[in-house]
């Protein structure tokens, strides 16, 4: 069994992480880490677990473990490693943005590979460190990796993106307060999310002449979980042309899949699946992309990438059912 740990233990990401681990066949939780909860059961905090674990969290780490997870706030990884070391063979997954980009990659001699299977999941296999992508980035990426990749990402890209209250953490704000939420919609750091760099570095990665700008709105929706991501660009192509593209794009893609009829976030929440959709409207492709979160967009993909690691199935774990009422 794969002993792994989990630091950060109270918040979202973390809940789903040990909903998937506690009924993962090959892996055991050694220790759920959090300061403000050790000694209180985890059932205290993510109360849907009542009969799932005894367990309780813990204020200190095992440094001998095989996999832990980091379930942080951006910019606390960083910290959380400077003070805190772990075994050589230790395998690193971190959930926030802190080693997401290539000049962040490297820290304390640790390389941190962009955990997106889709996009690179042989380097995924060889690797030691996982920098798993961002939720919003996660959505978008599936929708455009197929047209950079055939080089197509010739004009700039509109995306407009939608997530749930959990894209903003379990801290309170006044944002995500019921109240304010409830039968509300409103836009977020228009043009400037920090997701667009990742964005950007894999678009690269596949067309190295991409220098188009991606346009993004980001916008709170009344949900729970959840991201609906619209996305229009050029394309000179019948859409036939461009269903095959994909298609063959994400042939071998375990958990990106292609619809001909349009689609909604209840096919895809609680789940680790990404659905893509395209329409087109005289030269301009539209993709409409949908996640759920907090699995593909998080601790579902972080475990996708812990199976590739250690060379288990990709899906162990993994194979989990919309709730679609």
């Amino acid at each position: 069994m794969i002993k792994a740990g989990i630091i950060g233990g109270a918040g979202y990401t973390a809940g789903e992480l040990i909903r998937i681990l506690i009924n993962h066949p090959a892996v055991e939780i050694d220790f759920v880490f959090s300061t403000s909860n050790a000694g209180n059961k985890i059932y205290d905090v993510h109360q849907d677990m009542v009969g799932q674990t005894e367990q309780s969290f813990s204020n200190t780490i095992n440094s001998e473990i095989e996999v832990v997870f980091l379930c942080l706030g951006h910019g606390n990884s960083t910290s959380f490693l400077m003070n805190n070391s772990f075994s050589e063979t230790t395998k690193i997954i971190d959930l926030s943005n802190d080693f997401r980009l290539k000049n962040d990659a490297v820290f304390n001699g640790k390389e941190f590979v962009y955990g997106l299977p889709e996009l690179q999941k042989d380097r995924i296999e060889s690797a030691s460190n996982i920098a798993n992508p961002g939720c919003f980035a996660t959505a978008i990426q599936l929708g455009i990796l197929p047209l950079a990749n055939m080089g197509l990402l010739n004009s700039s890209v509109h995306i407009n993106a939608t997530t749930g209250a959990t894209g903003a953490g379990v801290s309170p704000s006044a944002t995500t307060h019921f109240s304010w939420r409830d039968n509300n919609f409103s836009v977020y750091k228009a043009f400037t999310h920090q997701h667009l760099d990742e964005i950007n570095e894999s678009m690269q990665t596949l067309q190295s002449d991409f220098n188009d700008e991606l346009f993004f709105i980001p916008n709170r929706g009344n949900f729970s979980r959840g991201i609906f991501a619209s996305i229009y660009t050029d394309f000179a192509g019948t859409l036939e042309e461009a269903y095959s593209i994909y298609e063959k794009f994400y042939a071998h893609a375990e958990f990106t899949h292609m619809s001909k009829s349009n689609i909604h976030l209840k096919q895809v929440v609680n789940t680790n699946n990404c659905i893509i959709h395209l329409q087109q409207h005289n030269n301009k492709l539209l993709i409409t992309s949908v996640i759920d979160n907090l699995l593909k967009g998080a601790s579902g993909q972080a475990v996708q990438n812990m199976n590739l690691i250690f060379g288990l199935e990709e899906s162990l774990g993994l194979k989990l059912k919309a709730n679609y009422f």
